[in-house]
């Protein structure tokens, strides 16, 4: 039985390591390369799945592997926020893969796409478990090279142009995050992540470590798609929709907020934020971006598109949560970090489908698809109304949860923002729908009535998930409350 250290450590190196073996695999060998892609991603969730009952049991695993000064060390840890992340993107990671051995059959360069999206994986396995900034801050590095050449795959004009603006959009977050990762390292020594945070207060320093906060927000903001940091997202849309469910639900989005939650409650604290009046700076900023983000999704025709701004203003719900800097509104921001990624991997599975059988891409063309793809637009549907927040959906609980966060920390104007923002995820989901299902339409299947199998499966399946884990909380609840325990 491998310790929780070797098991961390394989979670991030095998993937990685595996990926430069699939690289020897022949381009044409799709079966061979398809299976082994399986395989890695398997192995690798089922290391990080093994890693919970450690965790569970109040024991989380460390391992070290080079120290560069004191307090400044390569070196990953199993705590419940970094199991919390590495599990869902580690389990999604599979499904992804499953898909796009479906999604990617008919594609070019098939090979290319699957070595980086391994390295993806490793990457984001990297971030999961960093035991300090230092460490994050390399895997988060790495994460915007690994991830480049599957935004840029398709070689067009626009891939391109989409592809340099992801490049300079993170790389200038990242020179914020190392601006800010110096200035904490020579106040304090250290770059551990620690409940409570490491932030000392001292005379004549708040404004320092609020201008530090600020490089904070900035640089992991743009992963997290923060307005006006959110431009490369919906360019990047023209990437394989198989990396845009990554994009948008389990990597890198998701790790700029994972890197934005562990600056607030592994750095700062929630009393240093308290004291340096920082809530109400993070509130304010991140209730503008889920407005904001919902009316202009109202205006895209193009599907992922609409599903791409819908993820910029569902980003900021969870940073909202952790920024009540109350137990219940983190509570609400960790559920929906789950139940956000289980309902839009979905969708963008479901946008891949209608996409691979019907060629269709905008929403107005549409008309009918819900007729010849039923199952496809099933899961839809179910996902869309757990966007919205209705139950039986897993959307609805992590809901809740904010509003009743905003009013245990003395906000009630937070509801109207979640209240606006649920009616506006209703106006931009429900004419997708009423298209789909009750608009006549005509058009020419690319192949088959629904997607294959490959890519079938894992919508249902999600699907299915979402409803599951709306209806029966203590699936999820019971463990969202002991990480906000540890992180309180």
């Amino acid at each position: 039985m491998p310790t929780g250290a070797q098991l961390i450590a394989g979670a991030v190196i095998f993937p990685i390591g595996s990926a430069l073996l699939l690289a020897l695999i022949p381009e044409r060998s799709d079966k061979a390369r398809n299976s082994m892609a399986i395989f890695i991603a398997a192995v690798t969730a089922v290391m990080v799945v093994m890693l919970l009952p450690e965790v569970l049991g109040g024991h989380m695993a460390f391992v070290s592997l080079l120290t560069i000064f004191p307090g400044l060390e390569l070196a990953f840890r199993a705590d419940p926020l970094a199991i919390l992340f590495g599990v869902l993107a580690a389990v999604l990671w599979v499904f992804t893969v499953v898909y796009s051995t479906g999604y990617m059959a008919h594609e070019k360069n098939r090979r290319r796409y699957f070595v980086f999206f391994l390295l993806s994986l490793g990457t984001t396995m990297g971030i999961a478990f960093s035991a300090n900034l230092f460490t994050l801050y390399l895997f988060y590095e790495f994460l915007t090279i690994f991830t480049y050449p599957l935004v840029i795959h398709t070689g067009s004009k626009e891939a391109q142009a989409a592809g340099l603006r992801y490049i300079i959009y993170s790389f200038t977050g990242a020179a914020f995050v190392l601006a800010a990762l110096v200035m904490t390292y020579s106040l304090t020594g250290t770059l551990a992540f620690t409940p409570g945070g490491i932030v000392n207060l001292a005379a004549n320093q708040a404004a320092l470590w609020q201008l530090i906060f600020v490089c904070f927000i900035i640089g992991f903001g743009v992963k997290a798609a923060i307005m006006p940091l959110h431009a490369w997202l919906p360019a990047a849309m023209v990437a394989p929709t198989p990396v845009s469910a990554l994009l948008h639900a389990v990597a890198v989005v998701k790790s700029g907020v994972f890197s934005i939650l562990r600056v607030m409650y592994s750095v700062y604290g929630t009393a240093a934020l308290s004291a340096l009046n920082l809530s109400l700076f993070v509130i304010v900023l991140v209730s503008i971006t889920i407005l904001a983000a919902s009316i202009i999704a109202l205006k895209q025709d193009v599907l992922k598109r609409r599903l791409a701004y819908s993820t910029i203003s569902q980003l900021s719900y969870i940073i909202l949560g952790a920024g009540l800097l109350t137990s219940l509104g983190l509570c609400g921001g960790l559920l929906h970090l789950l139940n956000h990624a289980l309902l839009k991997i979905t969708l963008f599975f479901c946008a891949g489908a209608i996409i691979t059988v019907t060629g269709k891409e905008k929403i107005s063309e549409m008309a009918g698809v819900g007729r010849q793809m039923p199952l496809t637009m099933l899961a839809f549907t179910v996902c869309s109304i757990g966007m919205i927040g209705l139950p039986p959906t897993n959307g609805l609980i992590s809901k809740l949860c904010l509003m009743a966060g905003s009013v245990e920390a003395g906000h009630p104007a937070v509801i109207i923002v979640l209240i606006t923002s649920a009616l506006l995820n209703a106006a931009y989901f429900v004419p997708i729908i009423i298209t789909a299902f009750f608009k006549k339409g005509n058009f020419t299947r690319a192949r088959g009535v629904e997607a294959p199998l490959s890519m079938l499966g894992p919508i249902v399946f999600l699907a299915l998930t979402c409803l599951v884990v709306g209806i029966k909380l203590d699936l999820t609840v019971p463990f969202i409350q002991s990480v906000v325990r540890y992180l309180f």
